[in-house]
């Protein structure tokens, strides 16, 4: 373990900059993967719009032993694996998201009886602010690697805003409204006109500003004049005119007066934000405009109580340092100087405190992981199952697991100040002005977060990006600077976007100095320093805004029914702001994008977010919260104080470091499964109910023609009833005059046979004259001689003849002979009429 130890150590101080002879033992050679041909255009498919590579080597990611290429396009850095074909997500980073990569040469150990000159090996190690630590090794005695560190030194820091790849990829293809229609949009919700809606020309008209009994929507700041880090439109209380915001300005740092950022319109309080007073050295600058403008924030109660609610000063800052602030002109309030206040500190600590907390966070993480950048020294990569002093769980809820790091202190912090702050105004209805030293770090999160607390609205989707557009992006929270995006304004609003460029100053401790220091005095041979770089590192780097989603997502753990947004959904959020892909989060304040024109040349965040979400039928996408339940917490969110107990988010922390761990045991994973399984087995039953109503319609058509075909085929059965009984009667008829009769079919008539001579007489049936049958009657040939033929004498023979010339037998024709056929049309409705006395025809025997 000795060996190891000292191997991390080493790899841990190379990131703040090694140099070429230092020698570490433990490190076998790596196996390596012969790749005679490049594979550049294997990476065609997996390339964005606008996406080109700019340098290609081939290595391996030592965090897997995984054999490849690696591409550094003008997005990102690209691991293309050679045994699947596919791109590593853990070798894949954006090159925004990196924030430093170090070129480290380590010397392997050599055999006993190895003469040649001892072996090294190249490394490339890529840190980013995701909290990811990945290594490359590249095959020796090749220029690959320094062709990949320059590439990333040329992209990593560009020479200007519009060399990042949100220009290159154009703007969004889908409508959007602009950011300050969508921010008056959500000052009208708040002022309880939620039915109003904005556009662009209403705003260049200046015609958004409305009010209510107790505020309204200022244009003071229009121009960004007043405050040039504060959003173009301000909610401030009603009572308050433009010309005493202007000198209420004067007396907060950067002139970041307070102003309402939330209000009650049940109750009428109000969650208000600011920078500190100056209130100079000796606490005693004092201003009536400030006083009245505070002051105003608390209206008289609603419900007819008497007075006025109770006012809190929430300073995000530790008393010592409010106080330290004085020596700059800064300080704190005095409760004696406004009415009905109270003053309380949180003590949350700088932003430099945060950014060293994740850092040792990150460190400590890649130590243990199982894809660790350091192998040696990983327990869980080497079949271990520890954190080092404790299990997985316990590691998750235990601070002192963490190395010490103090990320989950902070983030307790900040969620015990947001919660009393949402206490407060809850509870008893009182208004609270929050604000640290200028106003945009901790006072953001605070103001935020109490936020999502109090109101329903902002733990919806929608409600979410109104929030972050509100707080964040409107209020000036310096994205540029804390989250080392390129680049923020400089100089007059005239001159070209440039980076700010800072000097590259790894942060290099005792232990490192003192171990290069003796890995210089055993070094034999003289090497040159080796190369490294932190992009966009300067003192005001800091994950405040991931610090913020980090608390989110420990009220999403505690409230699983209160959000609608899930856990996937917030590390897409963070993946999507640090990778600069959109232009929603650069620059430093409103007033920079405005100047830039950010929003009309790229692409919208919250659109491909959006777009994302719009690929999957209803609220099955990973986005959506499957537990969410906005009946049962239609209210505030107010936490206990032993409920603030937070843990590591594995979704983010561990993805990289430990992805079993960060999806094995999620409840919200195996429901998403599950419920991806009723979706499918849901759609089919989808499809067999609507091919069972399919056949069903059809069988009821099959039916109704069958119902038919019965109607008609009863009615053919009575016809032919009918006909047969005709056919008898005409038969019985005839046969009585002595003819032989055959009925038929009227198409084989002709075929009948005659063993005699025979005369055809098609015969009727019916009124309308229409041949329903044809009936062949064969009559003897007409032998006058033959005694008794009574063909001569036929109507005589009848005995429905009439003495007096008649005939009985209704509309009968008259029978004639010779030659000829015996034409017969008879009303056979008619024998229903004749009596029994008329009766003709005889019964069959």
């Amino acid at each position: 373990m000795a060996t190891s130890s000292a191997r991390r150590i080493s790899l841990g101080q190379a990131e703040s900059g090694l140099i070429e002879s230092e020698t570490i033992e433990g490190l076998g050679p790596v196996e390596w993967t012969k790749i005679d041909e490049p594979v550049s255009h294997g990476l065609s498919e997996f390339l964005l719009k606008a996406e080109s590579v700019m340098a290609e080597g081939h290595g391996v990611l030592v965090n897997t032993d995984e054999a490849g290429t690696i591409f550094v396009t003008n997005f990102r850095l690209v691991f293309l694996s050679e045994e699947s074909r596919e791109v590593t997500a853990l070798g894949t980073i954006p090159l925004a998201t990196i924030e430093k990569f170090n070129k480290i040469v380590v010397k392997q150990q050599s055999g006993i009886r190895q003469t040649e000159k001892t072996p090294t090996r190249r490394l490339l190690q890529v840190t980013g602010k995701d909290m990811r630590i990945i290594l490359f090794s590249f095959r020796p005695r090749t220029k690959q690697r320094r062709a990949v560190f320059n590439a990333l030194l040329r992209w990593t820091r560009p020479a200007s805003i519009w060399d990042l790849y949100a220009f290159s990829c154009g703007p969004c293809r889908y409508s959007d409204t602009n950011p300050k229609v969508r921010l008056v949009n959500e000052y009208y919700r708040l002022l309880g006109m939620g039915s109003l809606g904005s556009s662009i020309g209403h705003i260049e008209d200046g015609l958004f500003k409305l009010s209510n009994d107790w505020w309204r929507i200022s244009d003071v700041n229009a121009s960004y004049n007043m405050c040039p880090t504060y959003p173009f439109a301000l909610l401030v209380p009603k009572a308050i005119r433009d010309k005493d915001l202007l000198k209420a300005c004067t007396f907060r740092a950067r002139c970041r007066l307070p102003v309402i950022s939330w209000c009650d319109i049940r109750t009428g309080a109000v969650l208000a934000r600011s920078s500190q007073p100056l209130v100079g050295l000796m606490m005693n600058m004092r201003s009536n405009a400030d006083e009245n403008l505070v002051g105003a924030l608390c209206t008289r109660f609603s419900n007819g109580k008497e007075g006025r609610r109770k006012l809190y000063i929430a300073d995000a800052r530790p008393r010592k340092n409010a106080l330290a602030n004085g020596a700059m002109g800064g300080g704190s309030e005095s409760s004696s100087n406004y009415f009905q206040s109270e003053i309380v500190f949180f003590g949350i600590d700088n932003i430099h405190a945060m950014r060293e907390s994740l850092v040792r966070l990150r460190d400590y993480l890649d130590t243990h992981g199982t894809t660790s950048s350091d192998g040696m020294s990983s327990f869980l990569r080497n079949g271990g199952w520890t954190w080092g002093v404790g299990n997985l769980s316990s590691m998750s809820a235990s601070v002192s697991t963490l190395g010490d790091s103090g990320w989950l202190q902070h983030i307790q912090n900040v969620l015990a100040g947001s919660a009393w702050i949402a206490a407060r105004v809850a509870l008893e209805s009182a208004s609270m002005l929050v604000h640290c030293s200028d106003g945009w770090d901790r006072t953001t999160q605070l103001v935020a977060l109490a936020s999502l607390l109090l109101d329903p609205y902002y733990r919806t989707i929608n409600g979410f990006q109104a929030l972050v557009e509100k707080d964040w992006l409107a209020f000036g929270h310096p994205f540029s600077d804390r989250a080392g995006m390129p680049p923020s304004l400089s100089g007059t609003g005239t001159m070209p976007l440039e980076l700010s460029r800072h000097s590259s100053t790894p942060n290099i401790s005792s232990s490192s100095s003192s171990l290069r220091q003796l890995s210089v005095s055993l070094s034999t041979t003289s090497q040159p320093p080796v190369a490294s770089s932190n992009t966009q590192h300067s003192n005001n780097y800091s994950p405040i805004f991931l610090q913020w989603i980090d608390c989110v997502s420990q009220l999403l753990r505690m409230y699983p029914f209160a959000f609608e947004f899930s856990s996937a959904f917030l590390v897409d959020l963070l993946d999507c702001v640090l990778s600069c892909r959109f232009g929603n989060f650069l620059c430093n304040n409103e007033n920079e994008r405005e100047r830039a024109g950010v929003f009309e040349a790229s692409a919208c965040l919250w659109m491909h977010l959006a777009d994302m979400r719009g690929a999957s039928e209803g609220t099955s996408h990973v986005h959506y919260n499957l537990f969410y339940n906005p009946s049962k917490h239609d209210g505030p969110l107010l936490p206990p104080a032993a409920a603030l107990a937070p843990t590591l988010w594995p979704q983010f922390h561990l993805r990289w470091s430990c992805p079993a761990e960060a999806q094995s045991g999620e409840i919200e994973a195996k429901c998403r499964s599950m419920m991806d399984k009723y979706s499918e087995l849901q759609k089919a039953k989808d499809l067999a109910e609507r091919n069972a109503r399919e056949i069903t319609t059809t069988v009821e058509s099959l039916t109704a023609d069958l119902i038919n075909e019965s109607q008609v085929s009863n009615s053919t059965l009575a016809l032919a009833r009918k006909a047969s009984m005709e056919n008898s009667s005409i038969k019985r008829a005839i046969e009585s005059l002595g003819c032989r009769v055959h009925v038929s079919a009227a198409d084989d008539i002709e075929d009948y046979p005659a063993s005699s001579p025979t005369e055809t007489v098609s015969v009727g049936s019916g009124d309308d004259g229409k041949t329903d049958m044809s009936v062949s009657i064969a009559v003897a040939e007409d032998n006058d001689h033959l005694p008794g033929n009574p063909s001569n004498r036929i109507c005589e023979l009848c005995p429905l003849w009439t003495p007096d010339g008649g005939c009985r037998w209704p509309d009968a024709g008259c029978a004639r002979v010779r030659s000829q056929f015996v034409g017969l049309k008879a009303n056979y409705d008619a024998f229903d009429r004749l009596s029994i006395n008329d009766g003709y025809f005889q019964p069959e025997s």
